[in-house]
């Protein structure tokens, strides 16, 4: 059943700060909040049309529109003349669905790869500065250190890409905390596809970047945050710096052929 309360997923009818052609939007974000709450089960069949619209004071049409957007993630399954029913509540591939929608927002608004840059900076400045807090060891880093180092020493830039990233998936599992892991796994490949493509802006070699993730765990293990926060926090910086100078370079050649 849709529950009446707020932290349910309701739209109250007073929200006069929302864009008509946005409910539907509104709209989506309470069922799903639902659908993760356990509110709204696997087999269970949404109120109707008319239901929904009355429960959160809009239109049938932007109901429509939402059960639309419900139904391309595969979250409901609608049939003419029946009431969407709630088909899939599985977290990880919820969460799946929602990368997906994130990477069609990258592919028409690029300037949303720096955004991720900078959520990525709070995420693991935050996993370093915990992780210094016992100094415990990380394996899964250690293995991506030493990756990088094999990778260093034959002059593979492709090969020390992958390693650099799984270093710092290392680091964010090493958290133990699965709703993180789930977050950043989903969120995983397009970070590894940054780093490959920041990466192709070379401003130093392989054993000096190989030298800046040493640091970064030696200070782990150290019991430093501070210095791991500020390690990381640059490291990270120098990749956005260098994802931001292909950014501006592939704008301006997308603007040499629009002429």
């Amino acid at each position: 059943m849709v529950t009446g309360e707020t932290h349910d997923g309701r739209v109250r009818a007073g929200r006069r700060g929302v864009e008509r052609d946005k409910l539907h939007v509104a709209i989506v974000q309470a069922l799903e909040a639902q659908m993760l709450s356990g509110a709204l089960k696997v087999g269970e069949r949404l109120p109707s049309e008319a239901g929904i619209a009355r429960t959160h004071n809009v239109s049938t049409r932007s109901v429509r529109e939402a059960l639309q957007i419900l139904e391309t993630k595969g979250l409901v399954r609608r049939h003419h003349g029946e009431r969407a029913m709630v088909v899939r509540d599985d977290v990880n591939e919820f969460l799946g669905s929602l990368a997906v929608t994130v990477k069609q927002l990258f592919t028409d608004r690029p300037e949303y790869l720096v955004q991720l840059m900078e959520v990525r900076r709070i995420i693991e400045s935050e996993v370093v500065l915990r992780l210094s807090g016992d100094g415990r060891s990380i394996p899964d880093a250690e293995i991506a250190l030493a990756q990088m180092t094999a990778a260093a020493s034959a002059g593979d830039r492709p090969g020390f890409t992958d390693s650099d990233a799984n270093f710092h998936l290392a680091l964010v599992r090493g958290m133990r905390n699965e709703i993180l892991n789930v977050l950043y796994d989903n969120l995983f490949s397009i970070i590894v596809d940054i780093i490959r493509v920041s990466s192709r802006v070379p401003r130093k070699s392989l054993p000096e970047g190989y030298a800046e993730h040493e640091e970064i765990y030696r200070l782990i293990l150290a019991r430093d945050g501070k210095g791991a926060v500020a390690a990381i926090r640059n490291q990270i910086d120098h990749s956005l710096n260098n994802l931001r100078i292909i950014l501006d370079n592939a704008a301006l050649v997308k603007k040499g052929k629009g002429r």
